[in-house]
């Protein structure tokens, strides 16, 4: 029974059992060689037993002579993964070393941050010989990225190596975030203090060992004599990976006992051919072997490191403790056990699964992090020496109000405007950091438009571009593979219809008000001859009407409703009628819009593409009969912008297909998601500062209020003198028309395709759409 270190450990092993004839072996130390004696001892039935091997990967040669007294990496990636998702970060960068250890845990580590909605979007992978000057160019890599949470899973020399120049170049300050894996973390205690000065601030997993009056008086003992060995040496501590090797040569010693008796130490010689060459061909077996697997097997006592038995070849899972690196050492902030997830105290049974879909940084103690803060760092920031952001924007012909795109052949530039970029301008000039981007158009080279939306939204999936702002409307399927900010306008499907005006509403906004009361009361209470010209006057009757309210209002709503219910006489009354009529509709060419006409079931005859606010008007003037449309389906934005520009002629039926309205495009996981949603979602109201002269905000507020010249031209105005007597034709009556449109989807089924086709917006085959259509109207009395 004989220990060996690392250096020369396959020469050792093979020199041990093949010469010496040992009965087991306690090691080798690190996972880099411990493939090889593993199969050594399997060959010789010989046990081999590990106190820190710990990769995973070990586990997949499946010797019953192996035995690890500790556990394996892949145990401890729940407890990283966990603290990961406690502090919202959605992406990490692992940095471990080019060997058997370092890169065993990274499946394990990476499906464990998979679970709970983590990217890892870079591997940092460092020669396990790499010069100081190799390490500070990978760091130096590093700090160009956005992502500012680093996982360290490395041997404690080459780990404090990295420390030291993370620290010179300025990576151990506010804003960043470092956990190292029980590699690192277990050795704390063997730290000098210059090397716990370059970790403040880290946090660390570290296997959890319960204090017992037995721990404390051996570690007593076991610090006299490492002192009087190494007189040098200062405030050393013994760390788990000792108390494991201790347990695992107690539990020898005790399995040698239970098999003393029936013992047979010698070696059967394995039959040699001639022809053999190698020194394993040599090799014999242990006539003990099996006994010791047998009592190794079943052994179980009370250790140093806690509960010792030995199940499926390692210890059980343990308790893992948080650890904050500040001042001379470490101070626990919580624990992680395989049952509860994270806690604050170990007897605490409040559970942090680790699929939870929220974070509670609560969880934990309060961390000190690097640069002496308190504040929990987001995780990333834009760094500044990194690249602009390609942001993609859509090309419109019409609607420029929107994003507007202007090229100039001269200079080869382009110039961006409208709604959408003035509000993601405002967005990112909000930002506590500085967010550098451009502003690439999708188009071709002769300007046109280079695609359609999901074209445009393609372009993130696939890594053109960083971004894409613009008109985007936020449906189900382009959401499995771009993320959207919030919504930052509403939006729907709606039907417009042709309208005309009544005159008597018509007028300065003065005029309009008072019309307006006077109309409403008036007309509830009696039909009057007399003009009240006066304020004071029509003040007068309107106090006389509030005696007669209550016992004429029930009537007067009765009333009112049967005569608007006889006086509307709708002309169109659902979908089906217009296809069925054959009527032509309009929409936005490359818009999701045309895949829900198409399974609605119109034809592509039918269909009638408009470009500008222009167009679409000129298509409502024809008519269905003659090249143009009975109606259009877009969604409210665009309406509004419409309407704005033709209240006097049309008007729109409510919303009830949903979308999610507008919102700026990133890819998966981007942290710039939440920070820009944040801050349009918190601010009272986000009024651009560069508005274009054509801002969609003055197309908003004219909706509400649009006093033209043919506004003057009707009624008293007119009549006057106030005005010219150039007038134009209005209807004397003006009713509203109450009207539903309703379409359900089913949007359940996986799409075939990264994204759907403008002829199939759901990425399926055509599937039924059920309409709801109420007195969807055309009347022949229509206000504005």
């Amino acid at each position: 029974m004989i220990e060996i270190s690392v250096p020369a450990i396959a020469t050792h092993a093979l020199d041990l059992i093949r010469n010496e004839e040992v009965q087991a072996i306690i090691g080798p130390t690190t996972s880099t060689e411990a493939e090889f004696v593993i199969n050594l001892g399997e060959k010789a039935q010989v046990p081999i037993i590990s106190y820190s091997a710990t990769s995973p990967s070990l586990t997949s040669i499946r010797s019953p002579y192996f035995f690890r007294a500790t556990q394996d990496d892949s145990i401890q990636v729940n407890a990283i993964s966990s603290i990961v998702h406690t502090f919202g970060w959605r992406e990490v960068v692992p940095i471990y070393m080019d060997n058997e250890f370092g890169e065993g845990i990274l499946p394990y580590l990476a499906d464990a941050l998979h679970a709970v909605d983590v990217r890892i979007p870079y591997r940092s992978v460092i020669s396990s010989k790499a010069t100081d000057d190799q390490i500070m160019a990978e760091l130096y890599k590093l700090m160009t990225m956005q992502t500012r949470v680093f996982i360290v899973h490395m041997y404690p020399s080459f780990g404090n190596r990295l420390f030291n120049k993370a620290k010179e170049i300025g990576m151990m300050t506010e804003g960043y975030v470092w956990i190292m894996s029980d590699g690192m973390t277990g050795f704390l205690g063997s730290s000098t203090s210059l090397q716990i000065e370059s970790l403040q601030g880290a946090l660390g997993v570290k296997t959890y060992v319960p204090k017992t009056k037995e721990l404390e008086d051996f570690r007593v003992r076991w610090k006299a004599k490492f002192l009087q060995d190494n007189p040098g040496e200062v405030d050393v501590e013994l760390s788990n990976y000792g108390m494991w090797a201790y347990d695992a040569t107690v539990a020898l010693a005790m399995a040698v006992e239970q098999t003393a008796a029936t013992a047979n130490l010698g070696f059967q010689k394995a039959n040699v051919s001639t022809s053999s060459t190698t020194e394993l061909g040599t090799l014999g077996v242990s006539r003990n072997g099996q006994n010791l697997l047998k009592a190794l097997t079943n052994i179980s006592f009370k250790g140093l490191s806690g509960d010792f038995q030995f199940i499926d070849g390692q210890l059980p899972s343990p308790p893992y403790q948080i650890l904050n690196v500040i001042g001379n050492g470490a101070r626990g902030v919580g624990f992680w056990t395989p049952s509860n997830g994270l806690v604050r105290e170990l007897k605490s049974s409040v559970p942090m699964t680790n699929t939870s879909s929220t974070s509670n940084p609560k969880l934990l103690a309060t961390i000190i992090w690097p640069g002496d803060s308190t504040a929990v760092p987001k995780g990333w920031q834009i760094p500044t020496n990194g690249k602009k952001l390609r942001i993609g924007v859509p090309v419109l012909q019409g609607f420029r109000e929107f994003v507007g795109v202007t090229f100039d052949n001269a200079t080869n530039t382009s110039t961006v405007t409208g709604y959408c970029i003035d509000v993601f301008d405002a967005v990112a000039q909000a930002l506590p950091y500085a967010l550098n981007y451009d502003y690439i158009p999708f188009a071709t080279a002769d300007g046109e438009m280079a695609g359609n939306y999901n074209d445009l939204i393609n372009q993130v999936y696939i890594e053109n571009y960083d971004a894409v702002v613009g008109d985007v409307t936020i449906i189900f399927n382009r959401s499995m593979y771009v993320d959207f900010t919030l919504p930052f306008t509403e939006s729907g499907v709606i039907w417009v219809l042709e309208h005309r005006i009544n005159e008597e509403f018509r007028g300065p906004p003065s005029y309009q008000v008072g019309t307006s009361f006077w109309f409403s009361f008036t007309t509830m209470v009696f039909g009057q001859k007399e003009k009240v010209v006066s304020n004071l006057g029509r003040t007068v009757v309107i106090i006389w009407f509030f005696v007669v309210l209550i016992l004429t209002q029930s009537y007067t709503a009765s009333l009112t409703s049967r005569l608007t219910v006889q006086n509307l006489q709708p002309t169109v009354t659902d979908v089906k009628e217009l296809i069925k009529n054959g009527k032509a509709v309009g929409y936005q060419p490359g818009s999701f819009v045309y895949g829900i006409l198409k399974n609605l079931g119109f034809d592509d005859s039918k269909l009638i593409p408009y470009r500008s606010p222009e167009e679409w008007d000129e298509l409502f003037t024809k008519g269905s009969g003659a090249g143009g449309i009975a109606a259009a389906f877009d969604e409210v934005p665009y309406i509004r912008l419409l309407l704005s520009k033709y209240c006097s002629k049309y008007t729109m039926v409510d919303p009830k297909f949903k979308t999610d309205g507008f919102g700026f495009v990133f890819p998966r996981r981007s942290p710039l998601v939440s920070d820009i949603s944040f801050v349009y979602d918190n601010r009272e109201a986000l009024m651009p500062s560069n508005s274009s002269q054509n801002s969609i905000w003055s197309r908003i507020l004219n909706l509400f209020s649009i006093f033209n010249q043919k506004d003057l031209r009707s009624h008293t105005f007119k009549k006057s003198g106030n005005i010219d007597n150039a007038g134009i034709s209005l209807p004397s009556t003006c009713a509203p028309s109450p009207s539903s449109f309703s379409v359900h989807t089913d949007f359940s089924r996986e799409p075939p395709s990264p994204l759907y086709s403008d002829s199939n917006p759901n990425g399926q085959a055509p599937h039924e759409v059920a309409i709801d259509v109420d007195q969807l109207t055309h009347p022949n009395q229509e206000h504005c």
